[in-house]
C-alpha cells in the first residue's frame, strides 16, 4: 500500500485515512490529488468525506522549508438522499499557510461529485472514485520483513507473473485540484514540493493532524512494519523536522538490508544518501514539466506511475520489479478533467 490504512489514529474514522498523492501536469495546469478513505478497510470503512475535517494541500514554493500555499477543502455534512457533501476551498497564502487559526480566502464552492470552478482556471472535483494504485501486497509484505530485521529478500511463494494488483476492485474518496498555468501563486516553470494532511476539529476548539503523506510508501516499507508507535507519530509532524527526527533510523534501515542482501559496498554511505533523497518527505515537482516518479529522480507524480516499484528497487538498490503495469490498471484513470474513475 501507498499509504492506505498506516495509522491507528486514522483507522479509528478511515474518512481522514489518507493513501496517496499524485502532482502532474493536466490539460491547464498543475494537478494535485489527494485520495483517501478506502474501501479495502471493510466494514470499518465510512462514506463520504469528514464534515467535521480539514483536507489540505501544503505547497512549498522554490525550496522554501514551510508552506507558502495551502489550499484547505472541506465539506458539510452529507445529504440523506443521495449522500452527496457541500464542499469549499480556501486559499491560505504566506503566514497563513502554516497557521491553523487562519481562515484564508474562499475561492470555491459547490457539491461533490461536480466540476467545481473558480478563478484562473482553477478546477476542482469531490467524489468517490475508483483506487489508481496498484501494488501485490505478497511483495510488500516480504519488502517489509526483510527492511524490519536487516535480513535477505525472501521471494519464496511469490512469482512477478503470478503479480495481482490487492487494490483491484476498491475505492476511494477523492479530491482532485487542477491550478491553472495562469495562477499568480504557482503557475508554470515553478520549482514546487508538495504534501497532504487531514485535520480534525478538537473539542478545544483547535485542529489535530491525523495523516500527513509526501512520497509514496515510506510509511509501508519503512515506518509501519518496522514501528507501529513510530508511524503515528510521523503522522502528527511536519516535513520541516523530519531529517532531523527520523533521517538517522531510516538511513540505519536501508543500511541493514542493503548489507544483507549485498547490493551496497558501503550500506552506511547508500542508507544516508536515501534518508537524504526521501527527507524531507515532499513530493518535488517543477510546474509545466512531464511528471515521473522514478528510481533515477522524482518529478511529481502521475497517476499511471508504478511508485512500488521505484521505492522497493531504491531501498534495495537493485532493480525489482513489481509485477504489474501501469497498463493493466488503465481503466482506473483518466486523460480528462477530473483524471481519476468516478465509482458507480
Amino acid at each position: 500500500m501507498s499509504h492506505h490504512l498506516d495509522s491507528p489514529l486514522a483507522l479509528q474514522d478511515t474518512r481522514l485515512d489518507l493513501t496517496d498523492q499524485y502532482v502532474f501536469p493536466g490539460e491547464n495546469g498543475t494537478v494535485l490529488v489527494m485520495n483517501l478513505n478506502s474501501s479495502a478497510a471493510g466494514k470499518d470503512a465510512k462514506p463520504g468525506f469528514h464534515p467535521e475535517a480539514r483536507y489540505e494541500f501544503k505547497v512549498h514554493l522554490d525550496g522554501a522549508t514551510v508552506e507558502n500555499l495551502t489550499y484547505r477543502v472541506s465539506f458539510d455534512e452529507p445529504d440523506r438522499a443521495g449522500g452527496e457533501q457541500d464542499v469549499r476551498l480556501h486559499l491560505l497564502t504566506g503566514a497563513e499557510a502554516p497557521d491553523d487559526t487562519a481562515t484564508g480566502e474562499l475561492i470555491a464552492q459547490g457539491r461533490t461529485g461536480n466540476v467545481i470552478s473558480g478563478p484562473n482556471g482553477l478546477r476542482l472535483w469531490a467524489g468517490r472514485a475508483v483506487d489508481p494504485f496498484y501494488i501485490d501486497l505478497t511483495l510488500l509484505a516480504a519488502i517489509g520483513s526483510a527492511v524490519k530485521d536487516g535480513a535477505r529478500l525472501d521471494l519464496t511463494g511469490w512469482r512477478s507473473d503470478a503479480a495481482k494488483n490487492s487494490f483491484a476492485d476498491t475505492t476511494i474518496q477523492s479530491i482532485v485540484l487542477e491550478i491553472g498555468d495562469d495562477d499568480p501563486g504557482i503557475g508554470a516553470n515553478r520549482d514546487i514540493c508538495t504534501w497532504i494532511t487531514s485535520k480534525l476539529a478538537t473539542d478545544a476548539g483547535g485542529w489535530r493532524q491525523v495523516n500527513r503523506f509526501g512520497h509514496p510508501m515510506v510509511w509501508p516499507i519503512l515506518r509501519q512494519p518496522v514501528d507501529t508507535d513510530w508511524s503515528g507519530s510521523a503522522n502528527l509532524g511536519h516535513p520541516e523536522t523530519d531529517a532531523s527526527a527520523d533521517g538517522d533510523r531510516i538511513a540505519r534501515l536501508v543500511a541493514g538490508v542493503v548489507a544483507a542482501n549485498g547490493t551496497s559496498l558501503d550500506p552506511p554511505g547508500y542508507g544516508r544518501q536515501v534518508a537524504e533523497r526521501l527527507l524531507p518527505d515532499l513530493l518535488p515537482y517543477r510546474t509545466g514539466t512531464p511528471a515521473n516518479y522514478g528510481f533515477n529522480g522524482f518529478n511529481g507524480r502521475t497517476l499511471a506511475c508504478n511508485a512500488p516499484e521505484t521505492m522497493f528497487s531504491l531501498i534495495l538498490n537493485r532493480a525489482t520489479t513489481a509485477g504489474l503495469t501501469a497498463q493493466q490498471n488503465a481503466s482506473a484513470r483518466s486523460d480528462r478533467f477530473p483524471y481519476v474513475v468516478a465509482a458507480r
